[in-house]
């Protein structure tokens, strides 16, 4: 299933949430933030974290109208702001000059221009969220943006360790990456509903369908095209990151010294080529791809608090369009 198809219940809130977005970058009156926030919304990603908010929120009202729509759009657009915002600190960081098929904000315009604008567009998007005057939601996008960046930290400070283990990557990607999709769904429910079961069980979804979406990007990028990818592939692998599908490969080699020496030869031509042949045509592709169900399947368990619903629904067919991605089958 596509995504525009499972979007299909929430089309009028992603629509208000694409204009808070372009009213907020509008807001200034620089041009050279009108033009770096225009590129960033003319090409925009799958908008994920925005429709688990909103996804989230209707699930949980089941019949009530407790959701205030104002406050929800509200949520859900500082939530794409700040994941915006990290994208582009990530490009920085990585030296990436690919986004979404065209060139990155800091191969146009350059990183210090980049790094500004990202610090811009997380400074946007705690000011939406306090016009809410909503503490418990500040406090847990807050929360969240901290965990992205002690995350990113870790990422960073632990690339070229090639005793880097599973549990020190799980926790890792939980912090990176997964804590802004388990704040997006938790504060989605917390919008609509008080009781304390159901925003805890789907910050629970969030964050399993997280870490299966990490795992799931870092797959790719070892065994997609630049088309798939909307960026150039082995972007980890230069950079000496350690992700799952490596650590899968090295648990399961016979010769281990041949890929450690590859990865240690990560900006020699062919190196990463001669890694992807041997990816794909050992059990490490199988093992990585259990994984990922293993956490797929976590994620749709914690949707059992939640009657049924068309939004329900949506959030199943959102954890299968990650196993799909990969070639899985829930």
């Amino acid at each position: 299933m596509q995504l525009n198809e499972i979007y299909k219940p929430i089309e009028k809130e992603l629509s208000k949430i694409e204009q808070t977005l372009k009213s907020v970058i509008e807001n200034s009156r620089n041009k050279t933030i009108l033009k770096m926030g225009g590129y960033l919304l003319n090409r925009p990603g799958k908008r994920l974290r925005s429709a688990l908010v909103v996804f989230c929120a209707k699930a949980a009202a089941h019949s009530r109208s407790g959701v205030t729509a104002e406050q929800l759009i509200k949520i859900a657009s500082s939530i794409e702001l700040i994941h915006m915002a990290s994208l582009i600190h990530d490009d920085v960081i990585d030296h990436a000059i690919l986004r979404h098929n065209r060139p990155s904000v800091n191969s146009q315009w350059g990183e210090d221009a980049s790094i500004v604008l990202g610090d811009y567009l997380y400074s946007c998007a705690f000011e939406l969220i306090s016009t809410c005057g909503n503490k418990d939601i500040l406090s847990c996008i807050g929360r969240a943006t901290r965990l992205m960046c002690e995350g990113e930290l870790i990422q960073v400070c632990e690339r070229d360790n090639l005793d880097f283990l599973k549990e020190r990557y799980l926790i890792m990607v939980k912090k990176k990456t997964a804590s802004l999709f388990a704040a997006s769904c938790q504060c989605g429910a917390m919008l609509s509903n008080r009781q304390r079961t159901i925003p805890a069980a789907l910050k629970q979804y969030g964050l399993n369908f997280g870490i299966a979406f990490q795992v799931t990007d870092d797959c790719l990028d070892l065994i997609s095209g630049t088309k798939e990818l909307g960026k150039h592939p082995g972007a980890d692998f230069k950079m000496g990151e350690m992700t799952l599908p490596l650590l899968n490969l090295l648990a399961q080699a016979k010769d281990k010294d041949r890929i450690l020496s590859l990865i240690r030869e990560k900006s020699a031509a062919g190196s990463f080529r001669a890694l992807k042949q041997r990816f794909i045509a050992s059990s490490a592709l199988y093992k990585t791809k259990k994984d990922i169900l293993f956490f797929i399947k976590k994620a749709k368990n914690n949707l059992g608090v939640l009657q049924d619903s068309v939004f329900k629904n949506a959030l199943f067919s959102l954890a299968e369009f990650i196993a799909q991605r990969v070639g899985l089958k829930e």
